[in-house]
């Protein structure tokens, strides 16, 4: 964890407090165990844990910093990156994970009830389906994903939560910039305009990372997004 430490104080220009740390490495002793039963992610190795978990769930940071936001919803959660990391260091921020796999947003609840933390909450649930629920419906400061899906199918995923004035925020790998263009039309029907394309450097990661903010400028129409499955096979 001193590792980690370091790396978020390069990387954010914070630093992380004894408690933080105690908290992530929890986190990761969990992660491992359920992951030896359920396959949650893909990543087993500690190292590429911290790095492509941890502190990359730690970059968007680097856009929120100018406006910690009030409330945050994390699309597509899967095991709780970006949402659980960013709560651990924006205590703050309130935050709600949502993901369609009910074992992994068994295993964000079991993480919210281990570390104690309060202020943030998960639903299993397809966000097609969520977005239309008034509760949730254009009330977040930020709407969050990371490796969900391709831009444009994201936009509509993500926009129809996020109130006049707020803003999402893309986690991408090195396509980001050409998935920018190719999302040009869905971003303008949706209602938002693109703020910064932000590059991101992981240590030891060679792979380009971007953070792709979009800011919503007009109210999402009510028919986006649209049925289930649909924004993906037909994205805008």
């Amino acid at each position: 964890m001193d590792t980690l430490k370091k790396e978020t104080q390069d990387l954010i220009g914070l630093t992380l407090s004894s408690y933080q740390l105690s908290l992530l490495e929890t986190y990761q002793q969990e992660l491992n165990e359920w992951n030896s039963r359920y396959n949650l992610t893909a990543i087993h190795d500690p190292e590429k844990i911290r790095v492509k978990h941890f502190l990359d769930s730690f970059s968007p940071y680097l856009v929120l910093k100018n406006n910690t936001p009030t409330y945050i919803i994390d699309i597509g959660t899967g095991a709780g990156f970006p949402g659980i990391p960013l709560k651990i260091l924006l205590p703050k921020t309130d935050v709600l994970l949502v993901d369609s796999n009910h074992k992994k947003t068994e295993f964000c609840q079991h993480i919210i009830t281990s570390l104690g933390l309060s202020g943030i909450h998960v639903i299993h649930e397809r966000v097609e389906r969520l977005a239309k629920d008034e509760v949730y419906r254009e009330r977040f400061d930020w709407a969050i994903g990371r490796a969900v899906a391709q831009l444009s199918t994201l936009c509509e995923y993500m926009l129809p939560f996020v109130k006049m004035g707020g803003s999402i925020l893309a986690m991408k790998g090195d396509q980001g910039p050409a998935e920018v263009q190719q999302a040009q039309q869905a971003i303008d029907i949706l209602g938002g305009e693109l703020n910064q394309v932000k590059k991101v450097n992981l240590p030891g990661v060679t792979e380009d990372r971007y953070l792709i903010t979009v800011v919503k400028k007009a109210s999402t129409p009510e028919k986006y997004p649209r049925r289930v499955g649909v924004p993906n096979k037909k994205p805008l």
